[in-house]
Parts: structure tokens; sequence; C-alpha cells
């Protein structure tokens, strides 16, 4: 029996015409309720129990009572621990050489019931969101050219001699369309 709350004279009226020996069409169309309804009804009451005369003069919340199953309730629902975000965030600007997804192994290994990584990598983009403020720039097209080097050095292996370069990577990016432009050099200057 579904848990909102039937109109439960409409359910006495069904057990009442069903005593009387109508059939489950000749109920449905007298009170104005689906075959299917009735049938519900029907199986209600009987897995309760009871009888037409020995819900006769019940009031109506006995009858609901008696024929819908006490209510489950469900324990509250425990939430992972939550990541200290102000950590998170401190760590990732202090070392270069820390991601989100070490931050996050490093989270599950301390809470192994924790978030899982989509849902852990949501939340510290929720909460860096709110805590940063963005000021847009809008850039006409050729007008800007932002310049940086970019990282670390990375090692560049001579194949022939084994002779092995660090070199810096300069990018280079259009500030109206985000075209990139990168390349390897010996030297910053």
């Amino acid at each position: 029996m579904p848990q909102e709350r039937l109109p439960v004279r409409k359910i006495k009226e069904v057990l009442r015409l069903h005593a009387l020996g109508l059939s489950q069409r000749q109920i449905a169309l007298s009170c104005s309720v689906g075959q299917a309804t009735v049938s519900e009804y029907l199986k209600a009451v009987e897995t309760a129990g009871l009888k037409w005369s020995d819900v006769a003069n019940w009031d109506d919340d006995c009858l609901w009572q008696a024929i819908t199953p006490p209510r489950k309730t469900s324990a509250p629902q425990q939430h992972p621990a939550e990541p200290d975000y102000a950590a998170l965030r401190h760590e990732l600007q202090t070392n270069k050489y820390v991601t989100l997804q070490l931050l996050w192994e490093e989270y599950r290994n301390q809470h192994p019931e924790g978030y899982r990584y989509s849902r852990f990598c949501d939340l510290y983009r929720g909460w860096l969101r709110r805590q940063e403020m963005v000021l847009r720039q809008e850039h006409r097209a050729g007008e800007r050219l932002f310049v940086d080097y970019a990282g670390a050095t990375v090692p560049v292996h001579n194949p022939e001699s084994g002779q092995v370069w660090e070199a810096a990577i300069f990018v280079a990016v259009l500030g109206a369309s985000n075209y990139t432009y990168s390349e390897a050099s010996l030297t910053q200057g």
C-alpha cells in the first residue's frame, strides 16, 4: 500500500460494496476509481486480515493505521569526512610537483570511506570558486600577447652524443583567442 494518505472513505466504500458481492469492475464504476485501485484496496485490507464487518464502525485513522505498514525510518545518512580545502590549496600553491590526484590519494589513505576522486575534485573546485574573485578581461584580436617561461626545465637528450641539456619552455598566448605557442629553448635569454 503506498504511504501517501488515501481517501479512507473510498476504501470503506470499496469494502462495503465488496461485502455486498459486487464485482471489482462494478465497485470501480460506483466509486469512480480504477479497477487496479479497487484491487489494491482489497489486497491491503486482506493483508491486514480485515473484513467489512470489522471496520464498519472504525474511524478513518484506525483504518488507515491498520492497513498501512509502519514506516521504516532510515538511519541518517553519514557524509564522508570533508577535506581541508585551505590546506589542499596551500599544498598546490607551494609545491609545483603536488597534484590534486596526489592530495586525493593522501586523503583516501586517511579516510578510506571518503569521497571518490571525481567528487573530491568537484568539491575542491567549488570551494575554490567561492574563495576567489574573478576579473574578466576582454582583449581585441591581436591586441595582446602574453609570454613567459613555464614550469620546471625539461631534459633534452642528444641521441648521437648522449649529452643532456636542460631546456626552458617558452610559452606565448594570444589574449583574445587563447591560441598558444610553446617552444623549448636552451636559455631564457
